[in-house]
């Protein structure tokens, strides 16, 4: 990606060049809201924050001067819920993709704070924001020797039957956990006997999903699946980072609309509400192959999150994770997400 750079003056007095994004994803790296959230508008009244490179260690700055959207991802958003009248007042737009599973009995996530008090945390938001800008994900889908499809889908079925009249849309994936050899060796390292989805679990899901959303009406979709749903469950990929949800809901953001390259198509006597129309390809090329996400630059750090989850693929240990958030602790001010 070729990001529009711009110089910026950093607290230190020195003159940078620094990216300047127009979608900021907070973050497929870690829980900002849950835990970073004082840091975040900190820094975005700042103007800035600096971010390290996961694969070269390189130091690179995000100028907040451009930005008009905002995506949160987090499993806990509530700390968000003082700093929306924040935003609005900056006129930058946002919505959340809210992970809400329901593992509490499967040990998975230990710091989570508990169902009960997560749909709560999510109905508040929507009472703020709006029911099409918090996004319910259950994500990821685990099969272990207690759990088969049967008791996944009464997991989904019990928070789906809550959040109906909150959401218009319930996000999966089915767990990978063999790809990522960090994630198989945490799982196994708490005790967790997990086993691989094959296609007919994928199926079996798809149609128990498909048959309770008929009592939800939901739109069902996929976050980075190569199987296909569409034709039989009515289930289609999705695009976290979405171009076609910022249309729909910040049309009248003509900067955000000219970044997307969406025309406004005058009505006529056959379609007299005229129409917006897409007239360039945003996906992000630097995603994994079926991700449908459009470009954003997230501005997290792996190894930063204290939610500890068993599954996670952003925290390589433990250990890191929390010496990060403990030296965030102690510099919660700092460019960088660690204080360092």
């Amino acid at each position: 990606m070729a990001w529009n750079k711009i110089k910026i003056r950093i607290e230190s007095g020195e003159t940078v060049d620094a990216i300047a994004p127009v979608i900021v994803s907070a973050s497929r790296a870690t829980d900002i809201p849950a835990f970073y959230a004082d840091w975040f508008f900190n820094r975005l009244q700042k103007g800035y924050s600096a971010w390290t490179n996961p694969f070269n260690g390189v130091r690179s700055y995000v100028s907040y001067q451009n930005v008009r959207m905002i995506v949160f991802w987090s499993k806990n958003p509530a700390p968000l819920l003082p700093y929306l009248e924040v935003l609005k007042q900056r006129d930058i737009h946002c919505y959340i993709q809210f992970t809400l599973n329901n593992y509490e009995d499967d040990g998975l996530e230990p710091h989570v704070p508990p169902l009960d008090e997560r749909i709560d945390t999510f109905c508040r938001l929507v009472d703020v924001l709006g029911k099409g800008k918090v996004i319910w994900r259950f994500d990821p889908l685990i099969l272990s020797d207690k759990t088969g499809v049967d008791e996944l889908l009464e997991k989904v079925r019990t928070i789906g039957d809550r959040l109906y009249g909150y959401t218009e849309k319930l996000v999966f994936s089915y767990a990978d956990i063999s790809v990522y050899k960090k994630v198989t060796a945490n799982l196994e390292r708490e005790g967790f006997r997990f086993r691989e989805f094959t296609q007919e679990d994928m199926l079996c899901f798809a149609k128990g999903i498909n048959r309770l959303n008929q009592n939800w009406g939901y739109e069902i979709t996929t976050c980075a699946e190569e199987i296909s749903l569409e034709d039989d469950y009515n289930i289609h990929p999705n695009k976290c980072i979405d171009d076609d949800l910022m249309i729909r809901y910040f049309s009248s953001d003509k900067a955000l609309m000219d970044y997307l390259g969406v025309q406004y198509i005058p009505g006529d006597m056959f379609h007299p509400e005229g129409k917006y129309q897409k007239t360039k390809n945003n996906k992000d090329k630097g995603q994994r192959l079926y991700c449908g996400c459009i470009t954003s630059k997230d501005i997290g750090e792996y190894n930063t999150c204290p939610h500890l989850c068993a599954y996670c693929y952003a925290n390589s240990s433990k250990e890191k994770a929390l010496a990060n958030w403990r030296c965030h602790q102690k510099n919660p001010v700092s460019e960088t997400i660690t204080g360092r």
